[in-house]
C-alpha cells in the first residue's frame, strides 16, 4: 500500500506473469531519476530511461517477453505494468499537483504534452512517424505504449507533435515532455496540506 506522508517515498511494485510476458517493475515517485531497465527492446529501454531521468521517478523494470513472435506483447504489457505501479505509488493522490504540461524541444523538433492525473484515462495523440522502426522497435507501438500507461495509471493525456522531421528526435521529444509533465503532476504541493485535488473529494469515477 502506498504511503503519501510527507516524509516517506511513494513506491509501487507490480509483478505480472502471463503466457506472453513476465514482468517485474518498481517505481519511486520521490526518487532522483535512477533506472535499471531491461525489456529486450533497445529503443524502448532508451525511452523508459529518458522518462525516468527527466521525471525523477526511479524505475526498475525487468521484462521477459515473446519477442520471437513480435514486440507487441512486450511493449503493451510493460506499459500496463508501469501504469499500474505508478497508480499504486500515487495511492489516493492526496496532495499532488495533478496537472502537468511541457513543451519539449529537441533540435528541429517541438512537441507538447499536457496531462491530468484524473483517474479517468483518455489519450489524444496527434503525432506520427515516417519510418517503420526506430532501432528494432516498431514505431506503430509508440502510441500504443502511451495508451496502455494512461489506461492503467488513470491519466488524461494529450500529446501533440507541433513540428519535426527526425523520427528519433520526435519520439525522444515526446517521452521527455511526458516525463517533465509527470514530474510536475506527481509532486506533492505543501500548500494543499494532503488534500485530494478535486472538489469531489476523490479522483476517478
Amino acid at each position: 500500500m502506498a504511503n503519501t506522508a510527507e516524509n516517506t517515498h511513494r513506491t509501487g511494485t507490480i509483478e505480472r506473469k502471463t503466457a506472453e510476458t513476465g514482468i517485474a517493475i518498481t517505481v519511486d515517485l520521490d526518487g532522483t531519476g535512477t533506472y535499471d531497465v531491461s525489456t529486450g527492446i533497445g529503443f524502448l529501454d532508451h525511452m523508459v530511461e529518458q522518462f525516468s531521468k527527466h521525471s525523477l521517478i526511479d524505475i526498475a523494470m525487468k521484462v521477459e517477453g515473446d519477442l520471437h513472435v513480435d514486440q507487441h506483447h512486450t511493449t503493451e504489457d510493460s506499459a500496463i505494468a508501469l501504469g499500474q505501479a505508478i497508480a499504486e505509488a500515487l495511492g489516493d493522490k492526496a496532495g499532488i499537483g495533478r496537472y502537468g504540461s511541457a513543451y519539449s524541444p529537441m533540435d528541429e523538433t517541438l512537441s507538447r504534452v499536457a496531462l491530468d492525473i484524473s483517474g479517468r484515462p483518455y489519450v489524444v495523440w496527434k503525432a506520427g512517424f515516417t519510418q517503420e522502426k526506430l532501432g528494432e522497435w516498431d514505431t506503430e507501438l509508440i502510441e500504443h505504449w502511451f495508451h496502455s500507461v494512461a489506461q492503467t495509471a488513470g491519466i488524461t493525456l494529450h500529446i501533440e507533435l507541433i513540428y519535426g522531421t527526425n523520427n528519433h528526435h520526435i519520439c525522444e521529444s515526446i517521452y521527455k515532455g511526458f516525463a517533465r509533465a509527470m514530474r510536475i503532476a506527481v509532486e506533492r504541493d505543501p500548500r494543499k496540506g494532503g488534500a485530494i485535488p478535486s472538489t469531489k473529494g476523490q479522483l476517478g469515477g
